[in-house]
């Protein structure tokens, strides 16, 4: 793969995460079943992944990985339900928003948990996150539906917070694409059970949008993420990947009428722009 087809490629994959909202959103169904769909999709698009694109140089995993990956599965399963709950709760444009607050979770908890000395200055765009949280929502209350969804977002970022730090902690040697598989197949796994009594009641148009988002915004998005950073630095595509949340209120935008206000706009350029500056620091 060339630089040029491994930018258009990782713009492609956060395009594709972008989605994630709009199709959750369209899916008129339970956060729960759209979680355990999406999971679902995912399994069948990243397994024919790994099979077409498996590392040869990777190693299998040892049993504590498998655990881990195990425990990363739940955490990926409660991310997605917390985020769709957001999404159907206060709409796309805020949940996006929300969500990404997970990098200033990352750099909190690395500290916390790596041992790994944090400078002042990611303090400090911590402190921009969290004024651009309070300028998304048109009113911070607690009785406002929209400080409800921006809370379920902010939990979604905290728990893929999470789910970052232990894949970093438990990956390293895996085939990445088979291990984004074996922690989808977990997901499957637990919300099996809540998802299959309302599986009847799923319309077929649903299933359409289920599909899109486990193979496209799932699997497909994480294969291309994985192919550009063979010839991509990380942190380049660390700031193409700040672009996500844009395409998610643009999008909602033209499909929702979701107009955002000149204050979300502002909270939103200061957390994506916190973003940008978090990418671009050296490490």
């Amino acid at each position: 793969m060339t630089e040029r087809n491994a930018l258009l490629a990782i713009h492609l994959g956060a395009l594709f995460f972008g989605l994630s909202g709009i199709f959750g959103k369209l899916a008129a169904t339970t956060p729960g079943m759209i979680a355990g769909g999406r999971a679902l999709f995912a399994v069948l698009a990243l397994g024919l992944a790994a099979l077409l694109w498996s590392s040869r140089n990777a190693t299998r995993p040892s049993l504590r990985q498998l655990a881990l990956l195990a425990l990363g599965g739940v955490l990926l399963g409660s991310h997605w339900i917390t985020f769709f709950e957001a999404v159907k709760v206060s709409g796309v444009a805020i949940a996006t928003l929300g969500f990404a607050s997970f990098p200033a979770f990352t750099v909190l908890l690395e500290g916390l948990l790596f041992r790994e000395r944090t400078r002042p200055v990611e303090f400090i765009l911590v402190g921009v996150v969290c004024v651009g949280l309070i300028l998304v929502t048109p009113e911070f209350s607690l009785d406002s539906s929209a400080t409800h969804g921006l809370l379920w977002a902010v939990l979604s970022g905290l728990l893929f917070a999470l789910l970052s730090l232990l894949n970093r902690a438990s990956t390293r040697g895996l085939d990445p694409v088979k291990a984004a598989l074996y922690q989808n197949l977990t997901v499957l796994l637990c919300l099996l059970p809540l998802a299959w009594p309302q599986l009847a009641a799923v319309k077929p148009l649903d299933w359409l949008w289920l599909a899109l988002l486990g193979i496209f915004c799932t699997g497909l998005a994480h294969s291309l993420f994985v192919a550009s950073l063979r010839v991509l630095k990380a942190r380049t595509t660390a700031v193409i990947f700040a672009l996500e949340p844009v395409y998610g209120i643009l999008f909602a935008w033209w499909l929702f009428s979701e107009q955002p206000t000149l204050r979300m706009l502002a909270g939103g350029l200061l957390i994506v722009g916190a973003i940008l500056v978090s990418a671009r620091m050296p490490r």
